[in-house]
């Protein structure tokens, strides 16, 4: 087992930032932990990495507990915190180094610091003082210590923050092809980045994990409603498909194009064909659907 997390609770003064939290990942397992600010996703991982203790339960790494072995659990994680703690006065490739002699790296230092730079896109900015780059190699920069010990479990919150669209590209295949070969656990408000990256979801609301499932499973949890994707050869209105007997809900997703909701018992998709011939229009094409990785997100997290 990579990560362990057993009844894992965490208290500030009065206040709970994680709830009796247990999960587990396996090795090769991309896992995106999501919830709203505050949620307790930060308090998580710094737990995971020993920046902080946790008030009861247990954590390990590989084996190792993070209050009994420590060390063992920081040589076998990279961790890249929410903000990202760099040396401004420092060179890229001379921090590198810096971050490369902290981790006692056994063989060739400089030939690992030169292949973290070009595996980040860091070439042309090597040379540069980290304080005199732009937030997205920052966080290039931050990514590269993170991983320059060749770390078995990676944590990384907000990964992508201030990239622009081609380095979250980048970054993103870059996390893809460490998941093969690692545990790698990352924070994200970017929904395309999970649905484009992660095996898993784990949604945390006010300190308590509210779902953990298969990226393909998550919809599944919330229940109660059948889900058409129906587009017609024109255009017709909403009324009328809302009084077409068994519809529960209508939205327009663009001209012509409809989400049309009902309950999960009843198949509408014939009473939608007797409407159409009624209407004098066609079914160009009809799907059912699922919920958005959003709508599952807003649902299990709303107050």
């Amino acid at each position: 087992m990579s990560i362990e997390v057993i009844g894992v609770s965490k208290l500030y003064g009065e206040q709970k930032a994680l709830d009796n939290v247990s999960m587990k990942l396996e090795k090769g397992e991309i896992a995106g932990l999501l919830g709203p600010n505050g949620a307790g996703k930060s308090t998580l991982m710094k737990i995971i990495t020993c920046f902080i203790p946790p008030n009861s339960g247990s954590v390990s790494v590989n084996g190792f507990d993070i209050q009994d072995d420590a060390m063992e659990v920081r040589k076998r994680v990279g961790y890249l915190p929410e903000h990202n703690p760099l040396y401004l006065d420092m060179y890229v490739h001379e921090f590198l180094q810096f971050i490369a002699g902290l981790h006692k790296l056994s063989g060739n230092r400089k030939e690992r610091v030169q292949e973290m730079i070009e595996m980040t896109g860091l070439q042309l900015e090597q040379h540069k003082k980290i304080g005199a780059l732009s937030k997205g190699f920052r966080q290039r920069v931050g990514l590269a210590q993170a991983m320059i010990h060749d770390p078995e479990v990676l944590i990384l919150d907000e990964p992508t923050s201030g990239l622009d669209p081609n380095q979250l590209v980048e970054i993103r295949n870059l996390i893809k092809a460490m998941g093969k070969e690692k545990t790698v656990l990352f924070s994200t408000h970017i929904m395309q980045e999970v649905e484009a990256l992660c095996s898993r979801v784990i949604i945390i609301d006010q300190g308590k994990i509210v779902a953990d499932k298969p990226i393909g499973q998550l919809s599944a949890i919330i229940s109660g409603v059948e889900i058409l994707s129906v587009e017609f050869d024109r255009s017709t209105d909403r009324k009328k498909l809302l009084a077409i007997p068994g519809v529960t809900s209508v939205k327009s997703i663009r001209d012509k194009v409809w989400r049309i909701e009902s309950a999960p018992d009843q198949d509408i998709r014939a009473a939608i064909f007797r409407f159409a011939v009624d209407e004098g229009i066609k079914v160009l094409t009809i799907n059912r659907s699922q919920r958005s990785l959003e709508e599952v997100f807003q649902m299990l997290t709303k107050r």
